[in-house]
Order: structure tokens, then sequence, then C-alpha cells
């Protein structure tokens, strides 16, 4: 009899189930860096398929880091500045451009081993991780963002001064910000929305557009010089420096405001048609030429003015031009200069400000909309609208002094990173292609670092505070929505 057959239990059909993944810690996090090849493959792909366009050559590129530079400090903090060094105000001015050409060969080699949009926060990420590049890129939205308000507030007083040939004034309601007697300055509003319309066509539209600009200003500034130049008198220049070197120091510092444009070149470094090549060659280019001219104007007008008669409450080159030749229409074409002039660096910083926020959206640190370009023009418009609405609204109602300041703390820690990066790249990746070298390395870097910290130390205690402020704001933002949404988490 043949037994019955017992079947076999079939086995047990357990679902697989991956193991839990362990959230990655803060500490960690902030530690990771972005390969350089994933910052190079994501610019080319852009957010949603759609990158930005390579339209730039090496002379649209100088004319936007001359564009965002050249202008600011002359027209607009001058006035400021030369009450604290005195005659000495072109020592100072010396004294913030070599600061400024240190940090300039830091990013000159930067710009060409990472050419992206993201200029200082991009070199940040790649070599001292997200915490770092989230701290710098966070400095350059008030560097940007801040100083186009600051510029543009500026440009008032030449409106003001356009509208007295005429015998006309603005009323001070409509011409200062609540805190300065008024209740808005409309001419810098104004301003800040003509720039935001010029930059949403593309950037190539928005170039040609600057350079035109740019070419205006430096005929400008020389016309200056030449007038200045006819009513000079060295006694104005004694005693050289009545504040002492704490003086020349301190507006040292103030001025440094005025060389902020050259790292706007970075900010190209996708729509560049050959970045590698020319970036180095923009920046390097037009800090030397800013810097040269900012010292013979600075010169020019002290020349022609005692010292003790400047005041930040007047646009100081065009009162020394109806001086010196007593004609009004002379006020009229100057100011009228003036105004395209501080037009120039308000369009340029504020692209460079669209940029860095481009860059920082496709690594998910800020909301995606500011990463959105448009397919019909090549432009984050979303991103390009929003910044300048909120540009408006600080620049009409926030005064120039304290913006002046903020920007330049911003800027320096910015700059200061930005040389560190140069000698943490060289270290971890000595072999990476690199179409520039700074000179005398480490040298240069560790030397235009310290010029960094030296010059941020003698800004106010208020300005300090204000940027502590800023800071905690920024590190609440990266752990409510940056840490969450990182792509490289």
């Amino acid at each position: 009899m043949r037994p019955f057959p017992v079947p076999f239990p079939a086995p047990l059909e357990v679902p697989l189930t991956s193991a839990p993944t362990r959230p990655t810690s803060l500490r960690a996090q902030l530690a990771r860096r972005k390969p350089i090849e994933q910052l190079q493959a994501e610019a080319s792909a852009g957010v949603d398929g759609e990158p930005l366009r390579r339209s730039l050559g090496v002379w649209h590129l100088t004319m936007i880091s001359v564009g965002a530079t050249l202008g600011t400090g002359i027209l607009v903090v001058l006035g400021t500045a030369v009450p604290l060094a005195g005659p000495a105000v072109w020592i100072s001015f010396v004294v913030a451009g070599v600061a400024a050409l240190l940090s300039a060969l830091s990013y000159a080699e930067m710009a060409g081993a990472v050419p992206t949009s993201g200029s200082s926060y991009s070199y940040t990420y790649a070599t001292m991780g997200e915490g770092i590049a989230w701290v710098c890129g966070w400095c350059l939205v008030l560097e940007y963002a801040v100083s186009v308000a600051a510029v543009a507030v500026g440009a008032s007083e030449y409106v003001d001064e356009t509208l007295r040939v005429f015998g006309l004034h603005l009323p001070t309601a409509l011409s200062a910000p609540p805190g300065e007697g008024g209740m808005v300055n409309l001419p810098a509003a104004v301003l800040v929305l003509l720039a935001t319309a010029i930059l949403l066509p593309g950037a190539r539209e928005s170039a040609w557009v600057n350079t035109v600009m740019v070419i205006v200003k430096i005929a400008l500034l020389v016309f200056f010089v030449i007038v200045a130049f006819s009513a000079f008198q060295a006694q104005n220049f004694e005693p050289l420096a009545p504040m002492g070197a704490a003086g020349v120091t301190a507006a040292a510092s103030r001025l440094f405001f005025s060389y902020i444009g050259f790292d706007a070149a970075s900010t190209a470094g996708e729509e560049a048609k050959n970045p590698r090549r020319d970036l180095p060659r923009a920046i390097i280019g037009s800090i030397a030429l800013i810097t040269a001219l900012y010292i013979l104007v600075a010169i020019a007008a002290v020349g022609a003015r005692s010292w003790t008669s400047f005041s930040s409450t007047e646009a100081s080159l065009v009162r020394i031009v109806v001086d010196v030749t007593g004609a009004p229409w002379v006020a009229l074409v100057f100011s009228i200069g003036a105004v395209i002039a501080i037009a120039s660096v308000v369009l340029t910083v504020l692209y460079g400000q669209t940029r860095i926020l481009l860059t920082m959206a496709r690594d998910g640190l800020v909301p995606k909309v500011f990463g959105r370009v448009s397919h019909r023009t090549g432009t984050p418009v979303w991103n390009t609208l929003i910044i300048g609405v909120v540009v408006t609204i600080v620049a009409a109602l926030v005064p120039l002094g304290e913006l002046a300041d903020a920007t330049s703390i911003g800027t320096l820690v910015a700059f200061a990173l930005v040389n560190v990066s140069v000698i943490v790249l060289r270290r971890t990746q000595p072999s990476l292609e690199r179409s520039y070298r700074v000179p005398l390395f480490p040298v240069v870097p560790i030397v235009g670092a310290l010029c960094c910290v030296l010059l941020a130390v003698f800004l106010g205690v208020g300005t300090w505070i204000a940027f502590g402020i800023w800071m905690v704001a920024g590190a609440a933002l990266y752990l409510a929505y940056g840490r969450r949404h990182s792509t490289l988490r």
C-alpha cells in the first residue's frame, strides 16, 4: 500500500523591505562637498532641462565687471569717505584696491577652474562643504541685493541736480527714505525697476545695454578729471591724513564697497562662450582699470576742493564741476551721465544676484522658483522679477549709509572664503585643469584673506550686529528649508 503523500509546506512569503536608512547628521551634511564634475554637469543640464544660453564673450564679461563696479565709490560713497580719511582718501582707495586685487587673483583662478554661475558660493561648495557654501551664498545675497539698493539710493542726489538746472527740486518726501526726513526714495525705486525690465529679455541684450552705459561713465569720469585738474590746488592735501592711519583704514573699509563689481563677471560662468579663458582676463583687467580710475578721480576731486567741504548729503562731483566751470548746463550733462553710470551698476549687480540664487536653487538650498529658466529668453524670469521687487522696496525705504556698510561686510566675508578656497583646491585637486594660477601661491591668497579680515574689523559695531542678525536668519532658513531640500542629501 502506497503511503499517502504529505505535501511539502509552501515557504512563507516575507515581503522584501530595505533596511531603514539613517538620516544624515547635520555635521555630516554641512561638511559634504559637491564634486566639480557634478557642478559642471548640472550647469550644462540646467533646471528642468533648460540651461542658460552661452552668448557672452570676453568683452561682454569685462563690461559686466566694470559696469558693476566703476562709478559706485566715486559717484555715491566718496562724500562719506573723505570726512574719514581727509585728503588721504586716495590712499584709502589704494588700500581697498590692493585688497580687492588680491581677492581678484583668487577669483580668477577659481573662475577658470569652476566656471559656473555660482561664483564664490560654488567655489566654497566644491572645496569646504555645504555649510560654508551656505554662509558664502547668504553673504552674497547680502552683498548683491543690498549693494543694488545702496547704489540706487545715491541716484536720487543726481536726479535732483538735474532738476535744479530747470529750477525744480525733488520734494524730500519723495527723494529720501524714512529716517532721513522723507517717506520714500522714488528715483531709487524707479531705477531698480528699469534695470529689472532690461534684464528680462536676455543676457546678451542686457550686456549690450550695459556696454553703452559703461562707455558713457568712463567718458564722464575722464571729463571730470580734466575739469577738476584745471582748478587743482596742492595745498588742499595739507594735512594729508588729519584723522591718522585709523581714519584712512576706516575709509578704506567703507570704500571696499566700491570694488564688489569684479566678482559679478564670475556669476556669468554659464553664459560665457569660453569661461575658462575669458573669465580670468575679464576679472583681472577690470579691477586694474577700476582702481586706476578711482585713484585718479579722488586726487582730482580733493585737489579742486577742500576736504572739509565734502558731505554725504550732496552729489560731490557735480558740485565740483559746477563750481569750477560756473556753467549750469554742465551740471545737467554731468548729472544725466551720473544717473546712467549708476544705472549700469544697478543693472549688472542685479544680474549677479539673480545668477547666484539660480545656482542655489539648483542645489535645493532655496526654492526652485529661483532656478526656473525661460525657454523663450534663456533667463530666470521669475527669479529676476522677485529680486527686482524686493530690492525696489529696500532701495525706497532704507538709508544709504546703513546699506553700504552692510554690503561691505558681506563682500569681505565672501572674498576671504574665496582666497581660502584657492588654497584648499590646490591641496585637494592639484591636477585639476586651471586656465589661470594665482602667482606667489600661497602668499597671495593668504594675504588677500587677511586684508579682508582687517578691513572687516574696522567696520562699525552696528554693522557687525546687523550682520550677526542676518546670519542667524540665514541659519534658520537653512535648517527650515535648505537642509531638507538639498540635492546632495
